[in-house]
């Protein structure tokens, strides 16, 4: 067999088509593929924001909810205006059941807030301490909103041996404001 000038040729073209088609095919080629995949990530990662957002969405929907249903609980808790009478009424209730004497009792003037009013009442209640505790406790435990602050406790318990005996059931003087807060009423508008 011999070997010439045109085997030689054919050898040379034979060796320089996949040295060309890796430059010109293969090369472009794979670039388009990391372009590709480089998109397909940057795709995947923002459907994976996507996917957190839209979850947090729902979560946001069930926390506004949730808001709702605790503002319907608060609201039940506001009596309406009509209402207050009723709640001062129980308060007395309590006073006379724990053994206090309703010494004043000054109504203030209601403070407005957004949709509900505040009536602040300054009282002065004497008795002895367990009574006003009990008291406390069951205006805390009222149905409605109340509040009680500026308290000022003082004894009134001048005789020495009685305070030794028994300090619980000493006489005292409470000075406080109890605040009621209730609902505005709506008026209908006429059309």
């Amino acid at each position: 067999m011999r070997f010439g000038f045109r085997e030689f040729v054919f050898l040379i073209v034979l060796l320089a088509v996949p040295a060309v088609s890796l430059f010109f095919v293969f090369q472009p080629r794979n670039r388009d593929i990391r372009q590709a995949l480089d998109e397909m990530r940057l795709k995947q990662a923002r459907l994976d924001r996507l996917d957190e957002v839209t979850s947090k969405i729902e979560d946001i929907g069930l926390a506004i909810e949730e808001g709702r249903e605790s503002i319907s609980f608060i609201e039940a808790k506001l009596p309406s205006e009509k209402d207050v009478e009723g709640i001062l009424e129980e308060v007395w209730a309590i006073t006379a059941k724990n053994g206090l004497t309703v010494k004043s009792v000054k109504t203030l003037q209601a403070k407005p807030a957004a949709l509900y009013r505040e009536l602040p009442l300054e009282m002065i209640v004497e008795g002895d301490f367990d009574g006003f505790y009990q008291f406390l406790l069951q205006i805390e435990n009222l149905p409605r909103i109340t509040r009680v602050h500026k308290l000022k406790l003082q004894r009134t318990s001048t005789n020495r041996r009685f305070r030794e005996q028994d300090a619980s059931t000493a006489s005292m003087k409470a000075e406080f404001t109890l605040s009621i807060y209730f609902e505005l009423t709506q008026t209908a508008s006429v059309e």
